[in-house]
Order: structure tokens, then sequence, then C-alpha cells
């Protein structure tokens, strides 16, 4: 069995940036092909590209929010296809607009079962909150690296709230070692 930090994966990317002006979003609907903009469900305006599949929301401030990537790579390229788009429509966009990672949600797998009721006695109630009736998963909050994660009884994780791509590695890692710890992961 590989070990469980081997069977990281992102899941999704969130990363936000400005162009730093205002923006006419039902022009730019009109204007950019395969936009979605519907003002009463959401205020800010939806485009997708494929390759590499992710989504911006546009928002009329200029800020833009972008969702769905697989990597921080992809993010980079996915909003340098938008700011081309938005440069082809004469709305100006500085060169290398300031890009900063929000959240990056990644999974894994401990390889495992996990006894979450002992685990949320062992991992300590002050770190945990674990409702079962209420959702499956014992939820973990984690201060270095600062994120949260998801332990499921299968042995799946989730982790998320990390800003670098380290943070899942150095989680799971962790995670693994309280579990071990604890005479807990077997």
């Amino acid at each position: 069995m590989s070990s469980p930090a081997e069977s990281i994966e992102i899941q999704n990317v969130v990363a936000s940036t400005g162009i730093g002006q205002e923006l006419d979003l039902e022009a730019l609907a009109e204007d950019l092909p395969g936009a979605d903009f519907n003002p009463d469900n959401f205020p800010g305006l939806v485009y997708r590209t494929q390759s590499p599949k992710a989504a911006a929301l546009i928002f009329r401030s200029g800020k833009i929010v972008c969702t769905g990537a697989k990597s921080i790579d992809d993010v980079h390229e996915a909003l340098g296809i938008i700011f081309e788009k938005l440069r082809d429509l004469t709305i100006p966009v500085e060169e290398n607009p300031d890009i900063t990672v929000q959240n990056i949600v990644s999974s894994a797998d401990l390889g495992h079962n996990l006894n979450l009721n002992a685990l949320a006695i062992g991992l300590g109630l002050e770190d945990v909150e674990y409702e079962p009736e209420q959702f499956p998963g014992l939820v973990y909050r984690m201060d270095d690296p600062d994120v949260v994660i998801l332990l499921f009884g299968s042995g799946k994780i989730v982790i998320t709230g990390g800003k670098r791509t380290e943070d899942a590695q150095e989680a799971v890692e962790k995670i693994v070692e309280r579990i071990e710890g604890l005479g807990l992961l077997s």
C-alpha cells in the first residue's frame, strides 16, 4: 500500500484577483460568448474555461474569483485566458495582476478504516467537531498548517483551507502521526 501522502489529489483551487476597475456586467455578458449572467440568482458573471477547466466569477467591482481549477498553474492559466478575453474587448488589464490563492481543497486516503468515536476523544474535543447524526465525518481543525481536515470512517479524508500545495502534504503527515500515536491506525 502506498503512503497516504502519495494519495493526495487536489480537488479545487480557489483564487482571487482584480482588474482595478468597475465593469458593466450586462454589456460584458453580451460581448463574452458563453458567459452566464443572471443577476437575480447571483451578482457576478460566470465565465467557464474548458482547458484548463475552471470557472471565473467576475463582479461589477472588477474583482474576479477563479474556482474549480485542479492546480495553482491551472488557476494562473485560466485567469490568463480571461485577462486576454477582457483585453480583446478593450478592457484594460495590467500585464500581471496579483493572484491570491484563497483555498486549496485536497483529498487523500489513509488506507485504513477509522474509529471516529475514538478519534474524536483522542484528538481532543477542543479541535474536533463530530456529530454523526448531522454529518458522517469528523471535523478536525489543525493549527499548523492552518487547515481543516474532514475524516471519514472509510479512511478517506478531505483537507480544506490550505493556501499552498504543501499544506495538504504536511496535514496528512501530521494527522497520520497523531492517529498512529493514539494507536488508532490499524
